[in-house]
């Protein structure tokens, strides 16, 4: 029993962290997104659309950031 309350803790606190890890990742990229886009609301839509685009895409994160300024770069001003 006491092996088995040793397991239990350690896979939840194990899938806790990866959760955590994963909710801080997106939440960064989200907040990349956003704020490359300033405060024009359908920038900032636009922007998130292209955060998803790179997510299908799976640009690598460390190429994330270029990407998502060449896309706001390409955004069309009015």
């Amino acid at each position: 029993m006491d092996y088995f309350i040793i397991v239990a803790t350690t896979v939840a606190g194990l899938y806790f962290h990866w959760w955590l890890y994963v909710r801080i990742k997106r939440w960064m990229d989200r907040d990349l997104a956003l704020s490359l886009a300033g405060t024009d609301e359908q920038k900032k839509v636009f922007m998130l659309e292209q955060l998803a685009n790179a997510q299908a895409q799976k640009i690598n994160r460390r190429d994330l950031s270029k990407w998502l300024e060449a896309a706001a770069a390409g955004y069309p001003d009015r």
